[in-house]
């Protein structure tokens, strides 16, 4: 049985972008997305849920978010959760909804958000350079047991490089795409 396997560097350097993209999400931009409000966690029932299962999040304006909260026992719950979240975002309680004005980013944060934008690419990139080590590292392996042969070898050498080199092309392309939105250029 050969160490190295394709279809799971390909599934562990997608991961690695899939995982990217979701961190990217979760950056605020000056625009309203749902997705600023994915990692909050509120106290109810006796548990922690995210926000999402307790309510429903919508982007009714491009800076403004609400927040319908389904069962209303909890709305004070969620409105707690979302101010001490460290967004920044005041709720502003309306009967069973709970809006959220998105305030317009200092410039000062802009660059800080950029900056951390360019570290969540540099980590994707690290993990994408040890998935394609572990898909190197199996090659070797493999022609060392004689399962490959040299030529084999650096036919599939090749094959993982050209892998990486678009991976790290597409974490590029989206870290730059979100540092624009970020900067608002």
């Amino acid at each position: 049985m050969p160490a190295y396997n394709k279809a799971d560097i390909q599934r562990r350097m997608t991961g690695a972008v899939d995982a990217l993209k979701h961190d990217l999400g979760g950056l605020r931009t000056g625009r309203a997305s749902t997705a600023l409000l994915d990692p909050i966690q509120v106290e109810v029932y006796g548990a922690n849920m995210p926000l999402n299962q307790v309510a429903t999040i919508s982007a009714p304006e491009p800076r403004m978010l609400s927040v319908q909260v389904w069962d209303k026992s909890n709305l004070s719950a969620v409105e707690k959760a979302i101010r001490n979240a460290g967004l920044g975002i005041n709720p502003i309680t309306d009967g069973p909804n709970i809006r959220l004005p998105i305030p317009d980013l200092t410039e000062e944060r802009r660059k800080e958000l950029a900056k951390l934008a360019s570290q969540y690419a540099e980590k994707a990139r690290i993990a994408v350079r040890n998935v394609r080590r572990d898909g190197m590292d199996a090659l070797k392996t493999d022609e060392k047991k004689k399962e490959i042969s040299e030529d084999e070898h650096k036919r599939l050498d090749t094959e993982v490089q050209k892998l990486t080199d678009d991976t790290i092309k597409e974490i590029d392309t989206a870290a730059a795409a979100k540092e624009k939105e970020i900067l608002g250029k």
